[in-house]
This record gives structure tokens, sequence and C-alpha cells, in this order.
């Protein structure tokens, strides 16, 4: 059981690995997972959408590109997340770097517990967890 915190193709360093990889594996016991192998990987705008593209056939910008790999009750999966696209989206809803950023990595592991965000009550639901685990930090 580990999560783990890389960088690529930018020199990003998250400021309390092992108090975020604590709360993470908190919120991933409370939903009743067990902890695998979950990679995060914080990159670029361009290296994130190099990815989506190739992948996923998306060709826009996110902030995050899930790849689930569980298997049975442990949650494994890599997550990319756009360090660029966190700065601009923490501006654009006025909240701090650090909230958003934790907001992105509890989105990650939400959806590799299998949660969804693709139709207005998926979201809703996705948010509401979001916010819950936020508080918890």
């Amino acid at each position: 059981m580990a999560l783990r915190f890389f960088s690529e193709g930018l020199s990003f360093k998250l400021d309390h690995p092992r108090k975020t990889s604590s709360w993470l594996k908190k919120a991933i016991e409370s939903e009743k997972g067990r902890a695998g192998n979950v990679n995060y990987i914080f990159c670029s705008d361009e290296y994130l959408h190099q990815i989506n593209t190739r992948y996923l056939k998306h060709d826009d910008f996110t902030d995050i590109v899930t790849f689930d790999y569980s298997d049975g009750e442990a949650i494994s999966g890599d997550i990319f997340i756009s360090i660029d696209r966190v700065k601009d989206n923490a501006m654009k809803f006025n909240q701090s770097f650090d909230r958003e950023l934790h907001r992105v990595l509890i989105h990650g592991v939400l959806h590799l517990l299998g949660y969804k965000d693709k139709n207005p009550s998926d979201k809703a639901q996705m948010r509401k967890k979001e916010e819950a685990y936020l508080s918890l930090r």
C-alpha cells in the first residue's frame, strides 16, 4: 500500500507529503476502500493535454486525468494533475492554491473509489464528498 508523489516535466514538490498521504488514506478507509498503489504525477498543462488527447481522445485542457488499475478491494491507479490548471482554477474560483490542489487530489481518489462526475447528479455528489473530505484536512 503506497501513495506516491512525482513530478513530470516541471519542478513541483508537495509541501507535506506524509500529512497529505495520511489524509488521503483516511478518506479511502472512510469509503470502505483499501489503498493499493496510487501514484500522483504533477505535470504541466501541455503534458496532461497530450495524455488527454492520446489516451482519452479528449482535445481539451483539464486539471486531472485518472487511470484506474484497481483490483478487487484495493484501489490503485495513476492520477495526473496539471499544476498550471490547478493554479488557474484556484484564481478562477477564488480559492487558495493549496485548497484547490487538495480538492483535485481527493477528486482523483474518489474516481478510484468508483465515483463519477459525468452528469449533474453525479457531479453534485462528487462535490459534496470533496467538500466533506477537505473539511477533515
